[in-house]
C-alpha cells in the first residue's frame, strides 16, 4: 500500500509508512525534510524508485527498537557521528557491503564494521570577533584555554554531540590528562553559562557578550542565507585551528541500513546513490557543507572559505572516545 510521505517534527511520529517491496524504500531521517527531498527526488527519476521518509527531531533509534523486525525502515539518515555510533550499538542496523560505497567514502568516514557511512563532512571551527580579535591571535583549539581568553568565549553545552565529538578528538591526540585541562580551561574562559546552538553563539559575538566561539562550518552557510542572520555572520571572521598540526575536527552526516529493511536491495541502491557525484553535489550545497567524495565539486560559498587541513583522525575513534568525553565534561563542570 503506498502511503506516501509522513514528515513529522518535535518528535511526534504521526502514521507509520507501509511499502510495497521492489517499488519503494522506507527512510528514517534526523535530518530536515527540505535538505534531503531534492536528492530523493533525483533518485525516483533516475530509478523509479519511490522515497517515503519520515523525519523526527529524536527518538528515531527508539522506534526502531520498537518496532524490531516489523520495521518498515530500511535507511536511516542522521547528523553526527555520535548518533550513528548509537544506531550501530543498539543493533538497529546491519552491516552493508559495497564496492561503491568503499571507493565513493573515505576510510575515515565509515565504520570498520560497515555499519554507517558518511555523506558530508562539516569542519568545527573557531570564529571570532572582526571588532576584537586580530587574525592570527587565536590559531588552535589549545588556545581556546590559554588565561588570555578568561571571559571571551562562547559554546554550547559540553554535553551537546558536537561538543562531545570534539573533545573526544582531544582526548584521542593528548589523553584523558591532557585533554581534562584543556577542557576545563576552556571552562575556565567562558563568557557566559553555555547554552544555545551554535548560530547562537555567533549572535552572542555580535552582540558583544563574547570575542570567540566554536561553530560547525556549514552555519556560516545558513546564516548568510538568511536575511536576519547576515549580520551575525559578517561579524566574525572564520579560523580553521591547527593547520600546523593535526588539523580541523570534521564531523559528518551519514547514513544506515536498518537491520530489519525490508527493501535491502533498494536500501543499497540509495545509498550507493547518495554516495555519488551528482546526490554529492546536490546534498553539499543544500546543507553548506563539504562532500564526503573528494571529487565532487564544492558549493561555490564553501570554496570560497578556502582550502583546510582536516584531521584525518577515523570517526570510529571518535566514537570510541565519546562516552569518556561527556564524563570529562561533568568532571569539569562544564555547563554548571
Amino acid at each position: 500500500m503506498n502511503t506516501g510521505k509522513f514528515f513529522l517534527a518535535l518528535g511526534v511520529f504521526l502514521l507509520p509508512f507501509h511499502a510495497t517491496a521492489g517499488e519503494e524504500v522506507n527512510v528514517y531521517s534526523y535530518r530536515q525534510p527540505f535538505l534531503v527531498q531534492p536528492l530523493f527526488d533525483v533518485f525516483t527519476e533516475q530509478t523509479g524508485i519511490k522515497v517515503n521518509t519520515v523525519f523526527a527531531r529524536q527518538g528515531l533509534v527508539e522506534r526502531l527498537k520498537q518496532e524490531g523486525a516489523n520495521s518498515p525502515a530500511d535507511v536511516i539518515l542522521t547528523v553526527d557521528i555520535s548518533r550513528l555510533a548509537e544506531s550501530a550499538e543498539a543493533g538497529v542496523t546491519q552491516a552493508v557491503r559495497s564496492r561503491k560505497l568503499r571507493r565513493n567514502i573515505p576510510q575515515a568516514y565509515r565504520d570498520p564494521r560497515r555499519h554507517w557511512f558518511g555523506l558530508t563532512t562539516r569542519g568545527r571551527i573557531i570564529v571570532a570577533s572582526r571588532e576584537r580579535v586580530q587574525p592570527g591571535e587565536i590559531t588552535r583549539y589549545e588556545d581556546l584555554a590559554l588565561p588570555k581568553w578568561r571571559g571571551r568565549i562562547c559554546t554550547r553545552s559540553g554535553k551537546h554531540i558536537y561538543m562531545v565529538a570534539l573533545t573526544a578528538s582531544a582526548i584521542a591526540r593528548h589523553g584523558r590528562d591532557g585533554a581534562r585541562r584543556w577542557l576545563a580551561g576552556l571552562k575556565n574562559n567562558l563568557a557566559r553559562k553555555p547554552q544555545g546552538n551554535d548560530r547562537a553563539q555567533v549572535k552572542a559575538i555580535r552582540d558583544g557578550v563574547c570575542d570567540v566561539a566554536v561553530i560547525n562550518t556549514y552555519y556560516m552557510g545558513k546564516m548568510l542565507a538568511d536575511p536576519k542572520q547576515v549580520s551575525w555572520a559578517e561579524s566574525v571572521f572564520m579560523i580553521f585551528p591547527n593547520q600546523a598540526g593535526r588539523g580541523v575536527h570534521v564531523n559528518v552526516s551519514g547514513m544506515a541500513m536498518t537491520r530489519s529493511a525490508p527493501n535491502r536491495a533498494n536500501a543499497l541502491r540509495l545509498m550507493e546513490f547518495l554516495s555519488g557525484d551528482a546526490a554529492q553535489q546536490i546534498y553539499a550545497e543544500q546543507n553548506h557543507e563539504y562532500p564526503v567524495k573528494r571529487s565532487t565539486p564544492r558549493s561555490g560559498l564553501v570554496a570560497s572559505w578556502g582550502e583546510f587541513k582536516a584531521d584525518d583522525l577515523a570517526l570510529a575513534r571518535i566514537a570510541e572516545l565519546r562516552g569518556e568525553a561527556s564524563r570529562l565534561a561533568d568532571e569539569v563542570g562544564y555547563d554548571n
